[in-house]
């Protein structure tokens, strides 16, 4: 993957969990700890210098492994 789509990839997901966290109408105390620790991660490897495309990869996997117990609670029936 091109250094340019690999940045503008990191981006993409930068804003988009930031958006899920803007939106959500309802959060238990966890919820904005998921996804700031998901920001979080995403935010230092974009900040890294000379990282692999398996850093990268692997990275957005961990990111991917927080997510899933977020989003089954993230139904929210008040909106």
């Amino acid at each position: 993957m091109s250094r340019l789509k690999e940045s503008q990839n990191i981006d993409s997901l930068i804003r988009i969990l930031q958006a899920i966290k803007k939106s959500q109408c309802s959060h238990s105390e966890e919820d904005p700890r998921v996804l700031d620790e998901a920001i979080n991660r995403i935010e230092l490897l974009r900040k890294k210098k000379g990282k692999t495309n398996q850093q990268v990869m692997t990275e957005f996997v961990k990111i991917a492994e927080l997510l899933p117990d977020f989003l089954k609670k993230a139904q929210c029936t008040e909106c």
